[in-house]
């Protein structure tokens, strides 16, 4: 890695958020943590760790942390007299050791990170790509040779090296064959950390090779600190509706809030929640919201949204009961209200299936947003 690699857009970083090697801590994972430090003090470090759960819930803060920790600690050994020292009782770091400090600014020498390069095929059109945060949609083969000169060199810090790969999913069928490979032929001393939002989606044998560390979505109380500790801080209920909507990903809970998530998802209750004389002027404004180049984001937020609306109203008419938290002021009395029964719960369903294939449809041949918006809806209220 040359230059000053963090200064470039990074395809592993969510906007408005520190980036995972930034993060100090890991927060509501701690079994994940203690599987992971019980190995390393029992003399059971495995040479490949795939750390599995949703996107944004702490797997690649997790990954730096225990890299941070493999490389940042001395091996264990016999002290002579005075015996060997303590085992470590956490995986954590000061920050401001200087593998955490060198770490920081990519340039640790007893890691490597293995991630989307820039789109292009050319080491020049890439270099320019990456430059202006154009990604390849894979993490190419090419990335993974990059390793043989990571091995060729002397290992550091007691002879330890670590490798992330951020995210295995990513991985084309030659880059996951190569990865592949070093898993059943480890270099020596070498521990490889592998980040997987669909583990499904991995070859076999490469999680068949790898322990795996399962993290689990944060709770309202976790969101909150998480959220904190990435300096954004919200009100208490806020951070509940943050969490149901995020599905527990303070990854996704930080979108929400750069696009003003929360705000979409009440108009989404107040409109639906207007049948069945449907709140036009309402609609008209959301609508009007999403118009727009520069807006292509926030449409796709409030289709997903809207998504998740029309499952939690389906969802209520079929059990009887609405979900655990409310994630909008009189979202449960609207749920109630628009799927009172489970034949109303099928309506739903099948309606919101039909207009969300066409909403998507339509807005991939560049249908106009206002009028995708305001046909979704329409075509929604059918289901009332």
């Amino acid at each position: 890695m040359s230059g000053e690699p963090q200064l470039l857009p990074e395809p592993d970083r969510v906007q408005g958020a520190p980036h995972p090697r930034e993060t100090a801590r890991v927060i509501g994972q701690s079994r994940a943590e203690t599987d992971f430090l019980t190995a390393y003090t029992g003399g059971r470090l495995h040479h490949g760790w795939l750390m599995t759960g949703p996107r944004g819930v702490g797997k690649a803060t997790l990954a730096w942390q225990i890299a941070r920790f493999l490389l940042a600690t001395p091996p264990a050994q016999d002290d002579g007299l005075f015996g060997a020292p303590p085992p470590p009782s956490s995986l954590h770091i000061d920050p401001e050791h200087p593998v955490a400090r060198r770490m920081r600014v990519l340039s640790e020498p007893g890691l490597h990170l293995v991630r989307r390069g820039g789109a292009g095929s050319t080491d020049r059109e890439r270099e320019k790509a990456l430059a202006e945060g154009r990604f390849s949609a894979m993490i190419r083969v090419d990335e993974i040779r990059e390793l043989a000169h990571f091995f060729s060199l002397s290992a550091t810090d007691g002879g330890r090296r670590v490798v992330i790969v951020d995210a295995a999913d990513e991985l084309n069928t030659q880059a996951a064959n190569a990865i592949l490979k070093m898993l059943e032929e480890p270099p020596a001393r070498t521990t490889l950390l592998l980040i997987s939002h669909q583990p499904a989606r991995l070859l076999p044998t490469i999680r068949s090779r790898c322990r795996e560390l399962r993290l689990t979505p944060l709770t309202p109380a976790n969101m909150t600190e998480a959220l904190a500790q990435a300096r954004i801080d919200v009100p208490e209920q806020e951070a509940a509706a943050l969490t149901e909507l995020a599905g527990g990903s303070v990854g996704a809970a930080i979108r929400l809030l750069n696009l003003d998530g929360l705000a979409i998802y009440r108009d989404l209750v107040a409109v639906l929640g207007s049948l069945p004389n449907l709140d036009r002027p309402r609609l008209l404004s959301l609508s009007d919201s999403c118009a727009g180049k520069t807006r292509e984001n926030r449409l796709d937020l409030l289709l997903t949204l809207t998504d998740q609306l029309t499952a939690r109203i389906a969802r209520t008419g079929a059990i009887g009961q609405p979900p655990r938290t409310e994630a909008a002021p009189g979202e449960f009395k609207a749920l109630a209200r628009l799927a009172p029964d489970a034949a109303a719960a099928r309506r739903w369903a099948q309606a919101a299936q039909e207009a969300s294939d066409r909403a998507r449809h339509a807005h991939s041949v560049n249908v106009d947003p206002a009028a995708l918006v305001t046909d979704l809806f329409l075509q929604l209220s059918r289901a009332y």
